[in-house]
């Protein structure tokens, strides 16, 4: 059968009509399917993340207070405060120095970067040299980037004294640090 004579010769046989029937069957319920399966999948997916974000939470909340009894930095500000930017930097440095000698380090030097490429932003840099043991860097970048305000490790360069470091010597630690300050408040 051509085309052409379906259409001029009158109605379609039944046979015909009951493929394309069919066909448009199948094309309406696979549009229909597949949104509701995207929107089922999406649903799985939001319940899975809500149960790693409910693990991850009952794994902090103890480490948390086993440190020191509800950790007092983990409470404030998300960001520097200061009523200018020098004491928001002066903050900063003086966070810096006691989460090191919290963890047994000593802070040799330290710089204080108020004029860095995202100053005009409002973040803040502090570059520091300090000395700690190896077990003691690891809670030290914890207690940095977990707590508030939020600060946030931009470099990172350790230097061990030989090749083979024990757990009991002393690392060298260049770090540099940065927060943002949102201005006076």
């Amino acid at each position: 059968m051509k085309i052409t004579k379906l259409l001029t010769d009158g109605p379609a046989p039944p046979s015909i009509a009951a493929i394309v029937y069919g066909g448009l069957l199948l094309v309406l319920i696979a549009a229909t399917a597949l949104p509701i399966k995207g929107l089922l999948d999406q649903r799985a997916e939001l319940v899975s993340l809500a149960d790693t974000l409910r693990l991850l939470d009952a794994h902090a909340m103890p480490a948390a207070h086993q440190d020191s009894g509800g950790d007092a930095s983990m409470a404030g500000p998300a960001f520097l405060e200061g009523s200018t930017v020098t004491v928001a930097g002066a903050a900063l440095l003086q966070r810096l120095g006691d989460v090191v000698t919290r963890h047994g380090g000593s802070l040799s030097s330290s710089q204080l970067d108020l004029q860095g490429p995202r100053a005009k932003d409002g973040h803040i840099s502090v570059i520091a040299n300090f000395e700690v043991g190896q077990p003691a860097l690891q809670p030290i970048l914890y207690d940095l980037e977990a707590g508030m305000p939020c600060l946030f490790v931009d470099e990172l360069v350790i230097e061990a004294r030989s090749p083979l470091t024990t757990p009991s010597e002393q690392l060298r630690v260049l770090m540099t640090i940065s927060g943002q300050w949102q201005g006076p408040q």
